[in-house]
């Protein structure tokens, strides 16, 4: 699994509305990507450092776009069925109208978010269909 999300460059072959990631710079275990996410008539670049310790954690923190702040952490310990994920994640845009259209949709997102990773994890590693 932490292979899986420290692969932000292949964000956009599964992960919903995920048009475009590059891998910026790399120095040792951190790197700078910019992301771009679409949805509707709504187009946004997101560049972030992504501090990586390997096996266990992923950290990401906001350098630039309509953000006014994103926190963005991952963990993974290993579990008796393969590995326990923890994902935290703390945002505000800097547009009022983005975090209203954001707010409302937030939980949605998040949902299908998770669920591409997983549903990523099971084609990529195998594992029980989704039910």
């Amino acid at each position: 699994m932490y292979d899986l999300v420290a692969a932000v460059d292949r964000y956009p072959e599964f992960l919903p509305w995920c048009i475009g990631a590059r891998i910026v710079r790399r120095d040792g275990n951190v790197f700078w990507a910019d992301l771009i996410i679409g949805w509707k008539l709504i187009r946004e670049r997101f560049k972030s450092k992504v501090t990586l310790e390997p096996k266990h954690r992923i950290y990401v923190e906001y350098v630039e776009g309509p953000m006014r702040y994103l926190h963005n952490d991952w963990t993974f310990e290993p579990h008796e069925a393969g590995c326990a994920v923890s994902f935290h994640l703390d945002f505000e845009f800097r547009s009022k109208t983005l975090n209203a259209v954001m707010g409302a949709l937030f939980h949605e997102a998040v949902r299908r978010m998770v669920g591409a990773f997983e549903e990523r994890a099971k084609q990529l590693y195998g594992g029980r269909p989704r039910s």
